[in-house]
């Protein structure tokens, strides 16, 4: 019975997530890129700008342009960006990764367009705090009678986020890792639910699971504070021990980017046969660049509604360098680790591949390699955990409205469902995850359609008013 439930979700998850799906976000960041002549390109320099650009006092908003990128980062950069971009390599071949800038460049525009909306049509709650994201700009974007719509993207939000891609899959795969490296054969170990553990699962879980508590209790404001430390720190960690491996490697990086796109293009095969066909390289390429940096997927205008500011431009420029930094900086360093150190084709998969490549890339003991690997790792997938849990509860919100108590009781269920996430085992479990995360996607791509009027209009408006000054 149990085997027939898991192939049922398995087979909607491959539907959900299925190349309809990733062709429809794909041609939705096309379609809005040619409408606003290719802003993520032109505007850059001014969005880069804007990133540390102080907010005046007395604007709408609780936390600034930095903290709500940073709050976004913090829940988009995750385990894909070392896992995913490994999974794709492996079952893509190099042509994966021009696929994943490809979704990426894309992107930036519908990452743009979503922040752009977000702080357009948020609200300000009775006690003051200020709430947006998909389900507020399709209701009072697209109209009252579309409210179902918004509702239906906030239900698939708060499934997303409690029972998976914020609590689940991220703890679990911080203790696993941990795990891996101080007790990979398991001598220590601990019976509970009739079962045996790991003690190094059992106090990675614990203390993980009073890290965020003491964080998401805060609300956002703290999660904000947190992941403008964190972020910054685990970002500059993770590329600054990269760019060793590069640096190191330099020699080998034009061939490798020589390699990606005759790959992409079929130009050279790869040994594998169908595995390194341009079709599969698309897939997971295209597949992966969206998993990582979410744009489309509906996320990150939650955290940017928050953002003290009046220019709802400005913040979507500021809102799509997101996308540059996940996909096109990190993802990238990331499947260049992995090419100029060829584990891709060794015969791991996963954080093995990536493990791999830094225990033959850095100068060091391939011990003080995994445990730097480690460390990244469990600082991205906990400030996933910190960004989801905003995410999740303002979807909750939308549900039930703002009623304190009934967001209270989610939170403690939240901070419950990283409590038991380690000893997790029913692969289910994962497979809802992915079903609700990407079911997201679709309400909101509608939204963008619909509403990418407003959005040219609005950048009209602000440059032709930037011009005149």
């Amino acid at each position: 019975m149990l085997k027939a439930i898991d192939n049922i979700l398995t087979s909607i998850r491959d539907v959900v997530w299925g190349i309809p799906m990733i062709v429809l976000i794909l041609v939705v960041g096309i379609y809005l890129t040619l409408r606003l002549r290719g802003l993520q390109v032109t505007k850059l320099p001014l969005a880069v700008k804007n990133i540390m650009k102080n907010e005046k006092d007395g604007k709408e908003g609780e936390v600034s342009s930095f903290g709500a990128l940073c709050m976004a980062l913090s829940a988009t950069i995750g385990t894909g960006n070392i896992v995913g971009v490994a999974t794709a390599l492996v079952a893509g071949g190099p042509g994966a990764l021009f696929w994943m800038w490809v979704a990426a460049f894309f992107g930036t525009a519908t990452k743009y367009a979503e922040c752009l909306l977000a702080i357009k049509y948020r609200v300000v709650a009775e006690d003051g705090h200020v709430v947006g994201g998909p389900f507020y700009y399709i209701e009072n974007g697209m109209g009252k009678k579309f409210k179902w719509l918004g509702k239906l993207f906030a239900f698939f939000g708060v499934g997303a986020g409690l029972l998976g891609i914020g609590t689940f899959t991220q703890i679990n795969g911080i203790t696993s890792a941990v795990n891996n490296f101080f007790d990979p054969n398991n001598s220590n170990t601990v019976n509970l639910f009739g079962a045996e553990y790991s003690w190094s699962v059992v106090i990675a879980g614990l203390i993980l699971t009073l890290c965020a508590a003491l964080v998401i209790i805060g609300g956002v404001k703290r999660i904000s504070n947190v992941a403008s430390v964190i972020v910054p720190f685990m970002a500059l960690l993770y590329i600054a021990t990269v760019l060793v491996i590069l640096v190191a490697n330099a020699s080998k990086i034009p061939g490798a980017l020589v390699e990606i796109v005759e790959c992409a293009f079929g130009i050279r095969p790869i040994a594998g046969g169908a595995l390194g066909t341009v079709l599969i390289a698309m897939q997971k390429g295209i597949a992966r660049g969206i998993f990582s940096n979410e744009a489309g997927l509906g996320s990150a205008p939650i955290a940017a509604a928050t953002v003290k500011t009046d220019e709802p431009v400005a913040q979507g420029l500021v809102s799509m360098t997101g996308t540059v930094i996940d996909t096109l900086i990190i993802c990238t360093m990331t499947g260049l680790t992995i090419l100029v150190t060829g584990t891709w084709n060794i015969g791991l998969e996963g954080v093995s591949v990536t493990n791999k490549a830094f225990q033959m890339g850095l100068p060091l003991p391939e011990t003080v390699s995994s445990f730097i690997l480690m460390i990244c790792l469990v600082f991205f997938a906990f400030t996933t955990i910190l960004g989801w849990n905003y995410y999740s509860e303002k979807c909750m919100e939308y549900l039930v409205g703002d009623k304190p108590k009934v967001l209270k009781v989610y939170r403690w269920l939240y901070i419950l469902a990283i409590l038991i996430g380690p000893f997790m085992t029913v692969s289910a479990v994962w497979t809802i995850a992915d079903i609700f995360n990407g079911l997201m996607a679709l309400p909101n791509l509608i939204a963008l359609v619909a509403l990418s009027g407003v959005v040219v209009a609005e950048t009209k408006k602000y440059f032709n008013k930037k011009k005149a000054k």
